[in-house]
């Protein structure tokens, strides 16, 4: 476990990153910061893999290569936190757009815990033999940033690991970790819709086809895919995040365009869902008298993370035995990008869940039932609200990476 002292610091670092968020491949300052407090510590560092992407790397010896990995980047999301260190500022994305800023899922807090592990790794040397090669990853929310990485060359570059570890702050009681072996996270799409029509006078909108209009019947359409079209025993997440068109009350625009969101666990499940959402898009697109096929084209894609059942077994005895108490959350249907750093290295990965709601909002708690139940209504990931407390989160999440570094490294 850190000290007290290296607690506070790193406290300090938190606060300070959640207060400068920066969006995906725009992680300057962020990446600025971490590549000089890993040179500090006597890492050897490279900065710009994979564009804003940072590599620290310490040689130890003859022994194994393990690889822990924190993502970075922000979400366009306002902060409603009312934190004295929430953010206030905005940027522009990558469409142009003005967009606020947040760490609404917790890539500051990945970011913390990494750095500390990476402390507490260096002051050990003297306990461990092998190479740890921390990967500080951009894009993660873009989906974008591991294959960023590994296009740069990160294992021709630097050391091929032998595993892949990392974690992921969640709102379950911070303390509590979570490994979950086998299929661990959502493979998921997303999908932009580009649905024609033909302009004019809103006051006219019988000389028009209106794309408005043809948008909300098929918003209203694809919600059925998952409830009628995929078994109740199979899980999909179909959301409709952003519906855009038109720019004032009297004019009907030409075009509106969706942006989806498709989950699941398995191919099968996911190709059926996906051929409902062209068949659905293009139908209403027809039956709206629309000028113009629909465009439906994939932004970017998340396979399903799986994680070693070995691997998971064993961190979850090691957890519980010094690091905090360890359950099996079960599949998540939420994404990640890291299990392509262990798929392009042919290598196991283990990807946990790190804590961090309030522990004080679990006393008395009799029951596993009733801890959910608590648990689902808290602020989650992605969440204008989502806050998670400075301890013991960072404490517990500094000594989880080092643990399971420490499990895997030489002795």
């Amino acid at each position: 476990m850190a000290n007290i002292a290296d607690l506070d610091e790193l406290a300090a670092l938190y606060r300070d990153l959640h207060e400068h968020p920066e969006l995906a491949f725009a992680e300057h300052r962020t990446a600025g910061i971490v590549a000089a407090r890993l040179r500090d510590l006597g890492y050897q560092v490279a900065t710009g893999v994979g564009g804003t992407g940072v590599v620290g790397v310490l040689a130890n010896g003859t022994g194994p290569a393990v690889l822990l990995r924190a993502d970075m980047d922000a979400l366009p999301v306002l902060e409603q936190t009312g934190l004295p260190y929430a953010c206030t500022g905005r940027a522009t994305d990558s469409d142009g757009l003005d967009v606020p800023l947040m760490h609404a899922c917790g890539h500051d807090m990945h970011v913390t815990c990494l750095l500390g592990a990476a402390a507490e790794l260096a002051g050990a040397r003297d306990a461990w033999r092998g190479t740890l090669l921390l990967v500080f990853q951009p894009a993660e929310e873009k989906g974008k940033g591991a294959r960023a990485m590994l296009d740069d060359g990160l294992y021709e570059r630097f050391p091929v690991p032998d595993i892949v570890l990392g974690q992921h702050v969640m709102p379950l009681p911070a303390g509590v970790l979570g490994v979950h072996g086998g299929p661990a996270m959502a493979g998921a799409e997303a999908l932009r819709v580009v649905l024609y029509g033909q302009g004019g006078h809103g006051s006219r909108p019988e000389t028009t086809v209106d794309p408005v209009l043809m948008a909300a019947a098929t918003v209203l359409r694809l919600h059925g895919v998952v409830s009628r079209e995929v078994a109740p025993s199979e899980t999909a997440v179909l959301t409709v995040g952003a519906l855009r068109a038109g720019t004032a009350c009297n004019i009907i625009p030409d075009q509106a365009e969706l942006l989806l969101s498709l989950r699941h666990f398995n191919d099968k499940v996911r190709d059926k869902a996906r051929a409902a959402v062209d068949r659905i898009v293009r139908a209403e697109a027809a039956a709206s008298g629309a000028p113009k096929e629909p465009e439906i084209t994939t932004d970017v894609s998340f396979p399903v993370l799986v994680n070693d059942p070995a691997g998971s077994a064993r961190l979850t005895d090691l957890f519980n035995a010094g690091v905090g108490l360890t359950l099996d959350p079960g599949p998540v249907t939420g994404s990640e990008d890291v299990g392509l750093l262990a798929t392009a290295a042919g290598v196991p990965c283990v990807y946990w869940f790190l804590g961090g709601a309030d522990p004080a909002l679990f006393a008395g708690v009799a029951s596993v039932e009733e801890a959910r139940g608590i648990v689902d209504g808290l602020p989650s990931n992605h969440s204008p609200l989502f806050a998670p407390v400075v301890e013991p989160t960072i404490s517990t999440g500094v000594t989880a990476l080092t643990a399971a570094a420490r499990a895997w490294l030489g002795n």
